[in-house]
């Protein structure tokens, strides 16, 4: 899965460690959601999209894997 979570928190002008304090998370998993290492869980991706007044797939970009993806 994608995100804009970077793009869209540096647009704003908000820190890593604003933004996990906020979401009561650490920066290390800010970092880890933006590089695309973590996926959210379903609480946090509402937590992140409440707070930027967006919906979850204006952040969050699921994307199919094909079969021999898989």
């Amino acid at each position: 899965m994608k995100n804009r979570l970077g793009e869209i928190r540096k647009k704003q002008g908000i820190k890593q460690e604003e933004l996990a304090e906020v979401l009561e998370v650490t920066r290390q998993t800010i970092g880890s959601l933006e590089n695309g290492r973590y996926n959210p869980s379903i609480l946090l991706a509402f937590k992140i999209s409440r707070y930027f007044n967006l919906s979850i797939e204006d952040i969050f970009i699921y994307e199919e894997e094909t079969k021999n993806e898989k």
